[in-house]
């Protein structure tokens, strides 16, 4: 057989029509949204100081992740770790349709657009230097639920792909648990006895559990190999050990807070009426197919599916933030909560589903598609508008530089190698904020605000890598003594006429607030 022939056969006998179509529908859309950024080299904060990095962040947990973005090379290449990334997130989407059993080629185009859109999204292109694993990571998860829904013992291997998702981002953990969470709830509304299903949901739990270990236990294996501890980043250090520190009632707090806080406040889900409008009718048309269900299948004869679905219900914002369980002390950024995207996506699926009566309840299907439709092209213009800042935020760092390496070099007393210490923020008394973004980037981590710099590394590896000068910038502990010293507050915040001093040796550059 012919690699043609192979790859015909796959196309004849293997692939799904469903799986094609959701395939090629993220990756086109995926390129539309992103492409500026992909053809970019504009890096975040964390960004500078990965131009080049092996990924090795066992201490964070990540023991795949050296691997995973190993593909790419561990250059920071945008195009390339861009296309890889699409193309994962791309059999991602695939994978989600035969989960979700998305049949209707419009729910799965609308369903990949979904996935590719969210703002969480462009939230990990601005840090692409781990993107691609990332994306992989995502696709794991989901082959995870996958795997435990199509086949007996197929909790052996999702908790498998678990167990490495975790292993190299572990926030996706909630994205298998929200779809295990949709998995029994469409299990609970099938055919079958009571005892049948509640032995398949045993399987999602048994593959959550044997996941988790899994990856705890190869983690500990692998400190261990290297000599290293975990790091205090995010509270990991404190995983698997955090809701007795804090308090369980606590932590559930805070999980039920922050969903609805995030779902409702957060400028992300929906920011303006068009949008939120959209949300609503998506909602609605999912009641609609609810109600039609019932009706046409006399779901009232299914009190198991109403019990089920009342405990999804009621643990939904603790599922989605679990992650506060595990280590409490953890900062959410947008990253983490790609999950989110699964609510309407879920909702579409559900309106998309086949409920028996097409004719009488088309209008649940043509709000569900006009919902959807308005959310993609909500998300993307808020992709585009953040990419645009993030471009702005490196022309402004840019030419902030520049100044400041013409001011240090013409300081009287400097020579190259001259240790210098500075604080990483710039002063915003001396120049104002001008990023008018904030209302569609305010919760977009790595795409709003100013500047790339806040910290003297960020200054050494920017101007090292774009200005192509060599600073010997201090650690934060140069500063220690100078900080607190009458000399320092008489300084004046770049580019003031005193800004720069030498003194014993060193020389101190002040770019932050006169008032700290």
């Amino acid at each position: 057989m012919t690699p043609g022939d192979f790859l015909c056969r796959m196309k004849r006998d293997v692939i799904k029509k469903e799986w094609e179509t959701a395939f090629f529908a993220t990756f086109f859309i995926g390129l539309v949204i992103h492409l500026p950024v992909m053809l970019s080299d504009i890096p975040n904060h964390d960004g500078l100081a990965s131009m080049y990095f092996d990924q090795n962040m066992i201490t964070s947990g990540r023991w795949f992740l050296m691997v995973a973005c190993g593909f790419s090379s561990f250059y920071t290449i945008p195009w390339l770790i861009g296309v890889l990334g699409l193309f994962f997130l791309s059999l991602t989407a695939a994978a989600l349709v035969e989960l979700l059993e998305i049949r209707r080629i419009w729910v799965v185009v609308l369903t990949g657009g979904l996935l590719v859109s969210f703002p969480a999204l462009a939230s990990t292109f601005a840090y692409v230097f781990t993107m691609d694993g990332y994306m992989l990571a995502l696709l794991l998860a989901v082959l995870a639920v996958l795997f435990t829904k199509k086949y007996r013992m197929g909790f052996i291997p999702g908790a498998v792909c678990l167990a490495f998702s975790m292993g190299t981002y572990q926030a996706y953990l909630s994205f298998a648990m929200i779809l295990s969470l949709y998995a029994v709830l469409m299990l609970a509304a099938g055919q079958g006895s009571v005892k049948e299903k509640i032995k398949k949901t045993m399987s999602y739990l048994f593959m959550g559990i044997m996941g988790a270990v899994l990856y705890y236990v190869i983690l500990q294996i692998l400190l261990k190999v290297q000599g290293r501890e975990l790091a205090s980043y995010q509270g990991i250090n404190g995983m698997m050990s955090g809701g007795e520190a804090e308090g369980i009632l606590y932590a559930v707090k805070e999980m039920y807070q922050d969903f609805f806080a995030f779902s409702v406040k957060g400028g992300v889900m929906f920011r303006d009426i068009p949008s939120a409008a959209a949300c609503l009718v998506l909602l609605l048309a999912a009641l609609g197919a609810a109600v039609c269900y019932v009706r046409n299948r006399k779901g009232w004869k299914n009190p198991f599916f109403f019990a089920i679905m009342v405990i999804i219900l009621a643990i939904f914002p603790m599922i989605t933030n679990v992650i506060l369980l595990i280590s409490p002390s953890v900062t959410y950024h947008l990253l983490m909560r790609y999950q989110w995207i699964l609510i309407p996506i879920g909702l579409l699926a559900f309106a998309g589903r086949d409920n028996g009566d097409a004719e009488r309840y088309a209008w649940v299907e043509w709000a569900a598609f006009g919902a959807a439709f308005v959310l993609v092209f909500h998300y993307a213009v808020a992709d585009n508008i953040a990419y645009s800042n993030l471009e702005k935020r490196y022309e402004k760092t840019y030419a902030y530089c520049v100044r400041l390496l013409d001011r240090i070099e013409q300081t009287e007393g400097y020579y190259p190698g001259i240790p210098i210490a500075m604080i990483g923020q710039v002063s915003d008394e001396q120049y104002p904020a001008t990023d008018i973004s904030l209302p569609v980037t305010s919760n977009l981590i790595g795409l709003n605000g100013d500047s790339l710099l806040y910290t003297g590394d960020n200054y050494r590896e920017f101007i090292r890598h774009y200005l192509g000068a060599t600073l010997n910038i201090q650690p934060a502990e140069a500063m220690a003594e100078m900080y607190y010293s009458e000399e320092y507050k008489a300084m004046d915040s770049f580019p003031g006429e005193n800004s720069i001093c030498i003194i014993d040796g060193v020389m101190y550059v002040k770019t932050e607030n006169y008032n700290r």
